[in-house]
């Protein structure tokens, strides 16, 4: 069963229990790889395999996300700022011990393409913390993966 998770705004990322911060490279520019996050989203499972489904909801200002294992999360988008920060909270979910998180994507010029900078932050029962921390090499290992096939994918498609 989902449960609600407590609201919170962008300025989470500073003040959030636990953060993940990671950050690569790709070699297409900022708005380009921001439409890949912001715009396609049913394709997320293409490039980031952590992502079994996405689906926009509420007309664009909301998504429905699937990972693998059957986490659910049902999302509200919190940040378009289109070649530079696309971010989302987490209302609902039926991960245990999670009690607020706030994805960020930033994403900045760098060279001829761009630095894509993922904070996940996070808050959640000790247990929940514990396990987090546990896995964070493990995230960031799922986030570069992503990053890298995103940075395949765009290449193919992009002119």
């Amino acid at each position: 069963m989902a449960r609600r998770l407590r609201t919170v705004g962008r300025d989470f990322t500073d003040s959030a229990p636990m953060r993940l911060v990671f950050a690569a490279e790709v070699s297409a520019p900022p708005d380009v790889v921001y439409r890949a996050l912001a715009d396609d989203v049913a394709s997320w499972p293409s490039w980031f395999t952590a992502v079994t489904r996405a689906t926009p909801t509420d007309g664009g200002a909301g998504r429905e996300v699937r990972l693998r294992g059957g986490v659910r999360f049902r999302e509200t988008i919190v940040a378009t700022e289109p070649g530079s920060c696309y971010a989302y909270r987490v209302d609902e979910t039926n991960a245990p011990g999670l009690r607020a998180l706030l994805e960020e994507w930033r994403l900045t010029p760098e060279g001829a393409g761009t630095r894509v900078q993922w904070t996940f932050a996070a808050d959640g029962t000790g247990l929940f913390r514990l396990v987090l921390s546990l896995g964070r090499a493990g995230v960031g290992r799922s986030f570069r993966d992503a990053v890298r096939r995103l940075d395949t994918r765009l290449a193919a498609t992009t002119p």
